[in-house]
C-alpha cells in the first residue's frame, strides 16, 4: 500500500501523522511524506518604491525552509514509532491543492492523508479547504483528520 502523507507544519499536520504512526498498516506499506511549498505570488511595484532585489528569493528560501523542516519532523516521527513503514520525503512546489493531487497521482498512491483546519465560514470562504479539494477531486482514498479539540462538543 501506498500512503502519501500531506504536511504543512500546523497542529492538523501533526495529528495526521500521528494518525499514520498509530495505525496498523499492513507490512511493505510505503508512506511518502510531502509539503507543498507554495512560490510567492510576484507583485508589480513602481520602480521608486519596491522591495529588495532578493526579495522573492528570501521568500521562497523560507517557504522551502518551513516545508524541509515539516517532512523531516514527520519522518522523523513516523520512524520513532516503529513499525515495518518504508518513509520518503520530499518537498514539492506549487499550489497545496493541485500539488497533493499532482503527486497522488504521479506516485500512484493508494490513500492520501492530511489534517484539516477546521476553518468555518468566512475563513474557510477566504482561505480555501485544502482537505475538501483533495477529497472531492482524488483519484484514490482519502482520509482526513481533525485535531481532537477541533471536534465539535456536545451540546
Amino acid at each position: 500500500m501506498k500512503i502519501l502523507l500531506a504536511v504543512d507544519g500546523s497542529e492538523c499536520g501533526d495529528a495526521a501523522v500521528r494518525q499514520v504512526a498509530s495505525s496498523p498498516w499492513p507490512g511493505g506499506c510505503e508512506v511518502r511524506v510531502i509539503s507543498a511549498m507554495e512560490p510567492p505570488a510576484l507583485m508589480a511595484m513602481p520602480e521608486t518604491w519596491g522591495p529588495p532585489a532578493d526579495y522573492y528569493d528570501m521568500l521562497e528560501k523560507a517557504a522551502e525552509g518551513r516545508a524541509r523542516q515539516a517532512v523531516d519532523r514527520a519522518s522523523r516521527d513516523l520512524q520513532a514509532a516503529g513499525g515495518a513503514l518504508r518513509v520518503t520525503a520530499e518537498v514539492i512546489r506549487g499550489l497545496p491543492k493541485e500539488a497533493i493531487l499532482q503527486e497522488a497521482e504521479r506516485w500512484g498512491a493508494d490513500l492520501i492523508v492530511l489534517g484539516s483546519h477546521g476553518y468555518r465560514g468566512i475563513k474557510r470562504l477566504w482561505l480555501g479547504s485544502v482537505s475538501q479539494a483533495v477529497a472531492a477531486n482524488a483519484h484514490c482514498s482519502v482520509l482526513i483528520v481533525r485535531r481532537p479539540d477541533l471536534e465539535p462538543q456536545p451540546a
